[in-house]
Formats: structure tokens, C-alpha cells, sequence
């Protein structure tokens, strides 16, 4: 049977090459975003792998989500990925720090993961792997944190940390493994080209570690090398 893994913010960067690694595996790939039909990069990845699908998805409106689910009801999905995210503005320091972009970047990095599980939790769950994975960032850990600054993205990340934490209590009784990563200082948007890491780098990486998870790995935090970060 063919394998399958939705993966949300996947126009570009990360996102993007990791529909691009999992197409190359021949896997059923649900690549989503906001604008499908604007993202050329990924509209090519579709001409070249039949196998993967664009699928429209604002990850913070909840009618797109239940269309979405409407459009995947009969489709076990192996891997549900959370990628999508935002870093918020760029000044985030003490004093500075604005409270609406704060609630914006909570909800798509934080609350959107754990409502687009919900809603998909069944697809997961059919499927024969039963993962659900996020995009964490180690700026997100709390033992990690010696230089303080970016409150917003980092309150975010640590706050979908614990998310996927109780995911992963929650949803074992399931047999469903749910993990944190985090995938480097990438050349994205986000990471900016000062970034020690190439995208397709990290996510050939993530999507290897991904084909090895395990039921033990139930609840951990990895980095793109495959070792545990402290949360």
C-alpha cells in the first residue's frame, strides 16, 4: 500500500523539500498551502510526481480545515506534518513586543497545530505508520534558552512544544507516535541567508528520521542530526 504524509506550508523552503524527498519515495504526498495555484516551485513538483497533490489550506482558518477534511475522508495519512509557521516581527525584544502579532503567531504556530490533528486524528490513525510530527525550533526550549529575546517566536515554539507533548499522551492508547523537530539554522525565508543549512540538506535528513520513528520515540524532541534536544 502506498504511504502517505500531508505536509502544511509546503510552497517553499523546508515544506517544499520535503514534498520534494518524499515524491522522490514514491509516497502519496498532500502538499498544502495558502495559494496553491501562486506557488510555482510546487505546481512544477506536481507536473514532475503524479503522486503528489496541492491542496489549498489557510492552517488558522477552521472552514478550510473542514473542507480539507471533507477532500481526505477515505485517505489514511501516515505522516501528518506540521510545518507551516511564521517567525512574527522582526523586533521582538524586551518592551517591544506587540501584542497582536503575538496572538497571530500563536495561533498558526501553536493552536493550528493541535486543530488540524483533531481534525485529522482519523486519518492518522487508519494508517499503518501513525505519526504526527511539528516543526519545533530549539529556540522554543526552555533549558536552551541562555540569551533571552524573541519572545514571540520563541513562547510559540515552546508553546507547541507542550502541545505535541500532550499529543503525545493523549493519543498513544491510539498507537499514534507524535515527535518534535527541530531542523536546524536553515536558508529559508525565515532563516535568512546568513543560515548554515540548505533546505533540501535539513529535510533529506528530516524525512530519513521520519522513516525510522518508533513507538519509543513517542513524545521526543529531535534535531535534524537525530539527537534529543532537552525541552
Amino acid at each position: 500500500m502506498t504511504e502517505t504524509i500531508l505536509i502544511t506550508g509546503a510552497n517553499r523552503g523546508i515544506g517544499l523539500e520535503l514534498a520534494h524527498c518524499f515524491s522522490r519515495m514514491e509516497w502519496q504526498v498532500f502538499a498544502c498551502c495558502r495559494q496553491p495555484e501562486s506557488a510555482a516551485a510546487l505546481v512544477a513538483l506536481e507536473r514532475d510526481y503524479p503522486q503528489l497533490v496541492t491542496l489549498p489550506l489557510d492552517v488558522s482558518a477552521a472552514d478550510q480545515i473542514t473542507a480539507l477534511v471533507q477532500q481526505l475522508k477515505q485517505h489514511p495519512i501516515d505522516i501528518l506534518f506540521h510545518n507551516a509557521g511564521i517567525f512574527g516581527p522582526k523586533n521582538q525584544a524586551f518592551g517591544e513586543v506587540d501584542e497582536a502579532w503575538w496572538l497571530e503567531t500563536f495561533r498558526i504556530n501553536t493552536i493550528a497545530p493541535l486543530k488540524l490533528t483533531e481534525a485529522l486524528v482519523e486519518n492518522v490513525a487508519a494508517s499503518q505508520r501513525r505519526i504526527v510530527a511539528a516543526m519545533g525550533s530549539q529556540l522554543g526550549s526552555l533549558a536552551d534558552n541562555t540569551s533571552g529575546g524573541s519572545y514571540i517566536y520563541r513562547s510559540s515554539k515552546a508553546a507547541l512544544h507542550m502541545v505535541v507533548r500532550s499529543l503525545a499522551a493523549d493519543l498513544a492508547p491510539r498507537g499514534i507516535t507524535s515527535v518534535v523537530f527541530h531542523p536546524g539554522w536553515v536558508k529559508t525565508r525565515m532563516g535568512g541567508a546568513g543560515a548554515q543549512t540548505e533546505a533540501a540538506h535539513s529535510a533529506d535528513a528530516l524525512s530519513r528520521l521520519l522513516c525510522q520513528l518508533a513507538p519509543a520515540d513517542n513524545g521526543k524532541f529531535f534535531s535534524w542530526k537525530g539527537h534529543e534536544i532537552p525541552w
